[in-house]
């Protein structure tokens, strides 16, 4: 329970829009792997779509571009 714990508080503090770019990208390529960015509202797979189409993160959930925050 406690890695579901986490991505609960991860997408509570997105949805605040408290993360930096990286922390976004980190929270959807955890929730790309674990297949959640697919069973969550609309927005979050609409993301995770774009970050795959973009080459930011692989269709497995790996992170293929390091970004720095701003």
């Amino acid at each position: 329970m406690g890695r579901m714990k986490d991505i609960a508080i991860d997408i509570m503090s997105y949805e605040a829009d408290e993360l930096e770019i990286d922390e976004i990208v980190d929270l959807f390529a955890t929730l790309i792997r674990s297949g959640m960015a697919w069973t969550l509202q609309g927005s979050y797979g609409r993301t995770a779509q774009t970050l795959i189409d973009e080459g930011i993160v692989s269709p497995g959930g790996d992170v293929l571009v390091e970004l720095i925050p701003a």
